[in-house]
């Protein structure tokens, strides 16, 4: 291996790393000693092998959780490792300067080759915590890191302007070093940090504007924004004329676009916006110089605004006076007014806390609008793009009237030709939407532009080439039709056929998640907007969506699947009078076992079978039943899925006619029972309860004891022991819990065995039913039920793998709705549909008083005392007197 050229010894070296992170140390002690011996042979083209199995051994250190074993390793590699790297770097430093005087490219090169690797080393060996060999030999390390820092050669310079050569390299890596010791180990680096502070400033300012020092900038501007934002280094940078310094000579040039940030804006706009507008520009110069001026902001605000105000007023006069050649100023001005005035952000809100020393209002009504408002669309479209993402990132910061201002410039640029252009014109539409003031949203459907414009300039911005799969469109257009409502209904003539012809294109070759789950997400919202306002509307969706669903399901397009389940599903349960025949068409296929073996298929799936039995009802076969227990029982075995048979089980208890339900209710009883005897988990519990508490609902409280009984004799009282009592409290706030106290009512109130058979459960039935009424009702907002489709990392939801996981996987549609699990709307009696469990619990206590005189008033004194103090309460409210 170590005679081997460079590219396999790379590959070598991975191999015995992945060897090594099964067998190292345990299994294989001696191979730091094998390693270490190779140290003494002189040969460094042999060394270089040598350090990179060592590397590709240790660089897991730094992103590893701690623990005691990852200790007691980096403990066993530091006791034998450490030494001899000390040693070989100080030989390697002496060996490089020699070739360096023979001017030997060769071995110079081949050397540097070993320090870099060395330096790699000694960061991943430092990255947990300083070691205490590596902190008593600073005054070795230091000053050779520093010399090695200031290292020049022509010999090692790279021809190539666009690739880093070995020097870049190597004072890249120094640079993360001294950034790791500063930050991590202030104390300990604090007698080198000014040296190094004074190397890496002379760095910056030696170094060319070419991609191949990229990296390097980008990392020596880190590590002077990691010394800037420490309160204990603010002598190093207080100096006016330091701080001048730093503004002319440092920061400035680096948030200039630079030749290869215009090729990325023109030819490869996905990528600059990934690193403009999603922060995925960590390692540009831009943004590291960002980051330096924020940090210099923390301690020095006043003096570092007033400084760059004078350049940023240099970079607005330089583009007044030549706007077509000097745009670049313009566009370095926005970046470093936002560098300057933003001090807290997130992607949900953008910049959430402003300092008070720039005005962000009238520089945005002076220098951002008056762009967006110049005719021609697609002049300075990097200018332009600047001023919508400054749109973006201030929105919350800006007046109301301004926001609303900015809506119809931003509808004009979706018309623009540049893709960077109009992707942020989307995205300051969209965010738009989201911002509040005293707690109101700015834009409402009243004062959003007219629709037909809107929705026309998006459709416009998707036919575009290589804009055809927009993710800030679509999203845009999801938010947008839920804002609308339904002032959007007259467009949907327009809007319906062109989502349905998106999806047919991109179920092709479905390449980008996020997209397509905005594209079902607006979709939906159609079906859902328009059947709110006239539910004959679903036959008109159904006769549109039908062919294009069902050419999805004969392809098997995966990952389109659960949304097409989802849709049908909403589709469906428009329906009260029975699903219509191609649904019943529809019926076998759903229950094909090859679909349900998919877990991105089952909750939609489910959905879609619950919504069959829904709209079917009292018209069921019994072989259709059948075929749906079938699907329950292969739920019932799944730990992950078994919820989804629970809420099935529950719609045919509502759904069905009682005889019916009656035939099979023993034999699920059965299978349900014999799955808590083998698998209890507390979801189970839970969903078991919910199950109970429906059947006493729809069926009536006397038939669930009887059915339970009908099990095993006197197992009721085991059932209200062991479960009821145990875990009712544990079920979920909202409708779950409504359901509970509503059956558990009738069961404690309708159920004439309770007060015989059952009369020694009735005080704890009570007591437990009253805790569970008292516990606090969770209150779900508008905006909490909306953030999963509107999060910038996409839904959240009922997961099997994740957006952009490279797995088909089921993502729960927000717009869809999730059905509870039962619908108590669908229960006949008013106990069930209007009335709340405390005058629910009043009211069925004043029936049985009547039906059973004097009964009750012993058990009641038998519960706990808390429990009758608001059980008297709720008599009390409903003014029911027990007999």
């Amino acid at each position: 291996m170590l005679s081997s050229p460079a590219a396999l010894q790379n590959q070598l070296s991975d191999v015995i790393a992945l060897i090594g992170r099964a067998d190292f140390p345990d299994r294989w002690p001696g191979l730091i000693g094998q390693l270490v011996a190779r140290f003494s042979s002189g040969d460094f083209h042999a060394i270089n092998g040598v350090l990179k199995t060592a590397h590709s051994l240790f660089r897991r250190y730094r992103y590893e959780s701690r623990s005691d074993r990852l200790w007691l390793e980096i403990k066993y590699v530091l006791q034998n490792f450490a030494q001899p790297l000390t040693d070989l770097f100080l030989a390697a430093m002496d060996y490089a300067a020699a070739q360096a005087s023979a001017s030997n490219k060769d071995g110079l090169q081949t050397v540097c080759g070993c320090l870099l690797l060395i330096c790699k080393i000694f960061y991943s060996l430092n990255y947990q915590d300083i070691p205490e060999f590596f902190e008593d030999n600073m005054p070795k390390w230091m000053p050779r890191l520093r010399e090695l820092l200031q290292l020049r050669s022509p010999l090692l310079e790279s021809a190539d302007p666009d690739e880093a050569g070995i020097l870049e390299q190597i004072g890249s890596q120094i640079c993360e070093i001294v950034s790791l010791y500063a930050c991590k180990y202030d104390e300990e680096f604090a007698p080198y940090l000014p040296d190094f502070v004074k190397d890496v400033w002379s760095l910056l300012l030696a170094t060319g504007p070419q991609s191949k020092y990229d990296l390097l900038v980008s990392n020596a501007i880190k590590f002077l924004a990691s010394v800037a934002e420490r309160p204990q280094n603010k002598q190093l940078f207080g100096e006016p004329e330091t701080l001048r310094q730093l503004c002319e000579r440092i920061v400035i040039p680096n948030m200039h676009l630079r030749p290869s940030d215009e090729e990325l804006f023109h030819y490869n706009a996905e990528e600059y916006i990934r690193r403009d507008m999603e922060g995925s520009d960590q390692d540009t110069r831009r943004r590291a110089a960002c980051d330096l001026v924020r940090a210099l902001c923390k301690s020095f605000e006043g003096p570092v605004i007033g400084h760059f105000s004078q350049y940023v007023q240099h970079l607005l006069q330089e583009y007044s006076a030549n706007r077509q050649s000097a745009w670049r100023s313009k566009d370095a001005a926005l970046y470093l007014v936002t560098s300057l005035a933003a001090k807290a952000q997130t992607s949900r809100h953008g910049v959430t806390q402003a300092t008070e020393l720039v005005n962000m209002a009238e520089f945005c009504r002076t220098q951002a609008l008056p762009e967006l408002q110049e005719s021609g669309v697609d002049t300075l479209p990097v200018v332009r793009a600047a001023c919508l993402k400054f749109l973006v990132t201030f929105r919350s910061q800006l007046p109301p009237d301004m926001i609303i201002g900015a809506l119809p410039l931003a509808v004009a640029h979706l018309a623009a030709e540049s893709p960077v252009c109009h992707s942020y014109a989307a995205a300051f539409l969209e965010n738009a939407q989201t911002v509040r003031n005293a707690g109101a949203l700015v834009v409402t459907s009243e004062n959003m532009p007219e629709p037909q414009a809107l929705f026309q300039g998006l459709f416009g911005l998707l036919s575009r080439a290589g804009s055809e799969e927009n993710d800030y469109a679509m999203k845009c257009l999801m938010r947008s039709l839920f804002t609308y409502k339904r002032r959007s209904l007259s467009c949907f003539g327009l809007i319906v056929p062109r989502l349905t012809y998106i999806i047919q294109q991109v179920s092709k070759n479905p390449s980008k998640p996020l997209f397509n789950h905005y594209l079902f997400e607006s979709l939906c919202l159609c079906v859902t907007t328009a059947c709110q306002a006239d539910s004959s509307s679903a036959a008109q969706f159904e006769a549109a969506l039908f062919p294009l669903f069902q050419d999805i399901l004969q392809r098997d397009v995966t990952d389109f699947l659960p949304y097409t389940f989802q849709v049908l599903a909403v589709l469906l349960e428009q329906h009260r009078d029975g699903p219509s025949e191609p649904y019943w068409a529809l019926f076998p296929f759903l229950l094909a076992p090859v679909l349900w073996e998919s877990p991105a298929n089952v909750p939609a799936l489910a959905r879609l079978l619950r919504a069959f039995v829904r709209s079917a009802g009292q018209s069921l076969t019994e072989a259709r039943v059948s075929s749906v227990l079938g699907v329950f029982q292969k739920l019932l075995e799944s730990k992950a899925h078994d919820h989804h048979a629970f809420a099935l089980l529950c719609q045919l208890v509502v759904s069905l006619p009682d005889a019916l339900m009656e035939k099979y209710t023993r034999p699920v009883l059965m299978l349900v029972f014999q799955r808590l005897m083998r698998t209890r988990t507390v979801k189970y519990v839970k969903q078991l309860l919910v199950f109970l508490a429906a059947y006493a609902l729809a069926k009536g409280a006397d038939r669930l004891v009887a059915a339970v009984d009908g099990v095993q004799a006197g197992m009721f009282a085991m059932v209200v022991e062991s479960l009821v009592l145990a875990d009712m409290q544990k079920v979920d706030a909202g409708a779950d819990r409504r359901v509970c106290s509503l059956g558990f009512s009738r069961v404690l109130t309708e159920c004439p065995a309770m007060l015989s058979t059952y009369a020694a459960q009735w005080p704890k039935l009570l007591t437990a039913l009253v805790a569970l009424i008292e516990l606090p009702q969770a209150e779900v907002g508008e905006d909490d039920q909306l953030a999963g489709a509107f999060a910038s990392d996409g839904p959240a939801g009922d997961h099997a793998g994740g957006i952009g996981s490279g797995a088909a996987s089921y993502n729960q549609l927000v717009f869809a709705g999730k059905p509870a699990t039962v619908d108590l709307s669908l229960i006949s009696g008013g106990a069930a549909g209007g009335t709340d469990a405390k005058s629910g619990l009043a009211r069925g206590l004043r029936d049985l008083s009547m039906r059973a005189p004097g009964q009750l008033q012993p058990l009641i004194r038998q519960a706990d005392p808390q429990a009758q103090q608001y059980l008297q309460q709720y008599l009390s409210a409903n003014n029911v007197q027990l007999a």
